[in-house]
């Protein structure tokens, strides 16, 4: 089976675009690969310095991905950091990353343009990154199209690392799926918290109603035809809606007929209900937390007795064993 690794950042409420663009697909792995899923709480830091914040969303991703049906049993889950030996080997990475590589990441400069702090740890993150995947020797690693040039930072270290000390890193692949690489945000951008656009999974239905009726749409009136392929209420209804119903909303886009307000309605209903069962899973959860840590010591065993095989051949091979 193939080693497939995915994170996520605890930095606030878990929305539909990871689930789409990456927790769904991890659930749906658990029985075909050797499936490794953390909480890039390290990460993290690059946006969130409140102690409090930190540790509730920690555990609340936890239980997100427990609620969503992910079982510990059948692969690793952990928090990023209680596996310190990542942030050994992302020095030890960092000293074989030319800088012009990291300049030449967008996402830092995406970031930077919606103003948040251009710190050293945003702009080195990709190198934490890197160590997050090469430190479990990941083959496969599910991205989006923003994340994309992430792996392929990965890849090139692990590239330069073996060329220069001996063959010690996977080359990982990235897994994109281009229906749900870019699930788009209320405003029709790519949903992210760091643009304050997302729709989260657990939201409870009279905030939901709020932020689905926000979406934005043009102001083209009921009875014109409207292009659905570039409409971000027609992609989110994509996500949820039987092929019969997009049948039909497609038909009213372009033959004329497609109300916004009762779209978003049908959307509003769609999310609600399809959530409905693991948002009541969280609550039993949450009202559990020592429960929640439990799983995550365990999985941190885990996680750790493949870091530290790896990391120690990394240290053997760069001279610091002696």
């Amino acid at each position: 089976m193939k080693r497939i690794l995915s994170g996520i950042q605890p930095s606030g409420k878990l929305h539909i675009g990871n689930y789409f663009g990456m927790m769904k697909t991890m659930v749906q792995q658990m029985n075909t690969s050797d499936l490794y899923v953390f909480i890039v709480d390290l990460h993290a830091l690059t946006s969130v310095h409140d102690r409090e914040r930190l540790q509730t969303g920690t555990l609340e991703a936890a239980a997100d991905f427990l609620a969503l049906g992910l079982d510990p049993e059948r692969c690793t889950f952990w928090v990023q950091s209680d596996v310190p030996e990542v942030c050994e080997l992302t020095w030890m990475l960092s000293t074989l990353t030319p800088m012009g590589l990291l300049e030449r990441c967008h996402s830092y400069k995406d970031k930077v343009a919606k103003n948040i702090a251009p710190t050293h740890g945003l702009f080195s993150y990709p190198v934490l990154m890197a160590a997050d995947i090469l430190l479990y020797q990941a083959e496969v690693v599910p991205v989006g199209k923003d994340q994309k040039q992430h792996l392929e930072v990965a890849r090139d270290l692990a590239q330069k690392f073996n060329n220069a000390f001996g063959e010690t890193f996977v080359l990982p692949e990235p897994a994109i799926s281009e229906s749900l690489a870019t699930v788009p945000g209320v405003d029709g951008q790519k949903m992210s918290k760091s643009y304050g656009n997302t729709i989260p999974i657990f939201m409870d239905e009279k905030p939901l109603r709020k932020v689905v009726m926000s979406i934005q749409t043009d102001a083209t009136p009921v009875e014109e035809p409207k292009d659905p392929e570039n409409c971000n209420l027609y992609a989110l209804l994509k996500l949820f809606a039987s092929p019969e119903k997009m049948a039909e909303v497609h038909d009213l886009y372009l033959n004329g007929g497609a109300a916004y307000g009762y779209l978003k309605q049908d959307l509003f209903e769609l999310i609600n209900d399809y959530f409905a069962e693991a948002r009541a899973r969280k609550r039993e959860l949450l009202a559990n937390p020592d429960y929640l840590r439990q799983i995550l010591a365990r999985g941190a065993e885990k996680a750790r007795a493949k870091a530290v095989v790896t990391l120690d051949l990394a240290r053997d091979r760069m001279g610091l064993k002696y």
